[in-house]
């Protein structure tokens, strides 16, 4: 289940208005990383509309997701230019790494996995979207960096020392 109290924020900041439903449903995208059930439910209440209408705009434009893409959706283009310097070879790679396959998201949301037609950067390939971010020119080599500069920083270990806690 879904905590969706940040929809009621969104609707209230866009007017709870139906003219405004791409906008809302953008931030609820935003906020999600995907559209849930339980949040087309309550932004349809909110705007008083049916489920069904919020649903045909969520599923005709591409920028929304009615399944998990993850935090960081990453795309390896398969476009003429990144195919033939080695995007295939990239995604398995990434399966490798995220222990995912394409078209799946990891178990803890942060990353999901998939292949665009053409990210329009062909001088650039293969290239990679990471969220926003571009990576052109990748090699296999730095797909593993690539993976761990975007995974939550862990705490840090007290030092040993005078900041280390004494043990009694």
């Amino acid at each position: 289940m879904v905590d969706v109290a940040k929809v009621t924020e969104i609707l209230e900041k866009h007017g709870a208005k139906r003219e405004r439903m791409i906008a809302i449903l953008l931030d609820c995208q935003e906020t999600y990383y995907y559209l849930p059930r339980e949040v087309l439910e309550t932004v349809a209440a909110g705007v008083n509309i049916p489920v069904t209408s919020v649903l045909a705009i969520a599923t005709f434009f591409k920028a929304f997701s009615l399944k998990p893409v993850g935090r960081y959706p990453i795309r390896v283009c398969n476009g003429t230019a990144c195919n033939i310097q080695g995007g295939p070879l990239l995604v398995d790679a990434l399966e490798r790494e995220l222990k995912i396959k394409k078209g799946e998201t990891t178990p803890d949301e942060l990353f999901g996995l998939d292949t665009v037609n053409c990210v329009g950067c062909c001088g650039l390939a293969p290239v990679i979207t990471v969220g926003q971010e571009v990576h052109g020119k990748v090699k296999i080599s730095s797909v593993p960096r690539m993976v761990k500069q975007n995974q939550p920083k862990a705490p840090a270990e007290p030092k040993e020392g005078k900041d280390a806690p004494t043990v009694h």
